[in-house]
């Protein structure tokens, strides 16, 4: 397949993002190139030097005539509205269709200051990379629909942060993904009173992203925008969910119009149920814990619908905003059969609620209960090492041994000859990193890249690849 660039955001004009220029760094090594996703989408034969050249200095890829753009946005922080942001260390780089015709983009972060930077030095340490890596690799393993880190350079710059030891090593990351039309994207233009820009990210977002919505007109258009986005968001929320993952950070600006996971800071991954369990140091009220984020984006879309009210109308949008709910149990029960291994049925719904009881009430690891229920292979169950008994257990094996494997032949994978599954937990990940940190020694890390990769191979779900958009 050969690379074909497409532009589409440049061409929505000036109002909606800013020309910039790269940082130049004074050293460059390769320490992640995604060789999976380059040849899905026709650059896998590019050699080392063109890796670093379009990578790391983002010379501009064949037949992509558009200079780097650092996108306008705004967005709720906390809850807080801040109309003072936007790519502060990241552009978008590139756009692109891939074999299945999807728009693409790559984006960046730690890439250099911008217009929206304020006081931050626009750049990203090496350890904040590997951890967007590790996230990117494990929910695409766990079926949910993400941003893939594509390169990473490390960039022989020292890094100040006040939040890990100092000084750090450097590091550049490019993103590749659906969309980085984020709902704060929106937020800025209504905030700046100009429905015409609002009218022309919603015809961009449908001509793009929605095309089977190209039929609707006026404010018809808002409507059903809200509501395809609604239902991918929702989409998103539930695999979370079913993955057992915290984002830590569901600011306006980190949810966006194609309901794709993007953007990981403080991200963690659940090591037993804990509904209040948090990611970032700094969410002192729990505000985004693992069992609020759901409200947390249907508060997002609100402020999303608020931003459509500038050419929409406010009875249809409030009815669809109202769908959020239902939309959101209806994908949440999905995304744990899928989780399990076994195919959805009417009484699938019930048998989640009893699983999420027995997680509750058992605090086994998170991960392993899913890995040794795959596919409902009653011999697994029973070799495993962990305590799968009482009378919660029971509720819910009863009502799981009634739903039919999906796929069972994907035991055979040499990933379920393991005793144990891979799973990221904090200690995990750091006890990974330190090796780097201490000796510049990536054994450890590499062998966790090559598990992520087994568990993705063994799993088979498939989303990354297919998505969801038609």
């Amino acid at each position: 397949m050969s690379f074909k660039p497409e532009s589409a955001f440049a061409l929505l004009g000036p109002d909606f993002a800013d020309a910039v220029e790269p940082a130049d760094f004074p050293d460059l090594t390769l320490r992640w190139w995604n060789k999976r996703w380059a040849d899905e989408i026709g650059l896998g034969d590019l050699d080392d030097a063109a890796k670093a050249d379009h990578f790391a200095r983002f010379a501009p890829l064949e037949g992509y005539p558009h200079t780097p753009l650092s996108m306008r946005y705004h967005g709720h922080q906390f809850r807080h509205y801040n109309p003072q942001i936007g790519d502060g260390r990241g552009f978008l780089f590139a756009q692109f269709r891939d074999q299945h015709d999807r728009l693409l983009d790559f984006g960046t972060k730690g890439s250099g200051q911008t217009p929206w930077s304020r006081s931050g030095d626009g750049r990203l340490t090496l350890k904040g990379a590997v951890r967007e890596i590790l996230a990117a690799e494990m929910l695409e393993a766990l079926g949910v629909y993400t941003s893939k880190a594509f390169a990473v350079f490390e960039t022989g710059e020292q890094l100040h942060r006040n939040d890990e030891p100092s000084p750090a090593r450097g590091a550049v990351l490019t993103r590749l993904q659906h969309s980085h039309v984020r709902f704060g994207t929106f937020q800025r233009h209504a905030f700046e009173d100009a429905p015409e820009r609002i009218s022309a990210l919603i015809d961009h977002a449908i001509t793009v992203y929605y095309r089977h919505l190209t039929e609707f007109d006026g404010a018809d258009r808002a409507t059903e925008l809200l509501r395809a986005v609604v239902k991918s968001s929702a989409r998103l929320a539930a695999q979370w969910m079913a993955a057992g993952f915290v984002h830590g950070v569901l600011n306006t600006d980190n949810l966006n119009v194609t309901g794709e996971s993007f953007d990981y800071g403080p991200w963690r991954f659940l090591p037993t149920y804990q509904t209040g369990f948090t990611a970032a140091y700094f969410d002192e009220t729990g505000l985004y814990a693992y069992a609020r984020q759901p409200e947390a984006v249907f508060w997002a879309l609100q402020q999303f619908a608020a931003a459509l009210l500038k050419v929409g109308e406010t009875d249809p949008l409030v009815a669809v905003l109202n769908t959020f709910p239902d939309t959101y149990t209806a994908e949440m029960t999905t995304a744990f059969c899928r989780r399990l291994g076994v195919k959805e049925q009417d009484d699938s719904e019930a048998m989640v609620r009893a699983l999420l009881d027995f997680l509750h009430k058992s605090q086994l690891p998170f991960e392993a209960v899913f890995f040794d229920h795959f596919c409902a292979d009653e011999v697994r169950i029973k070799a495993a090492s962990r305590n799968y008994s009482g009378p919660e257990y029971t509720t819910f094996a009863e009502s799981f041994h009634a739903h039919e494997p999906d796929r069972p032949e994907r035991l055979s994978h040499s990933y379920f000859q393991r005793p144990d599954p891979v799973h990221i937990t904090i200690e995990v990940m750091e006890g990974a990193w330190e090796p780097v940190h201490e000796k510049d020694d990536w054994s450890e890390l590499r062998t966790l890249f090559r598990d992520i990769a087994e568990a993705r191979e063994g799993y088979d779900l498939g989303v990354g690849r297919i998505g969801f958009l038609p």
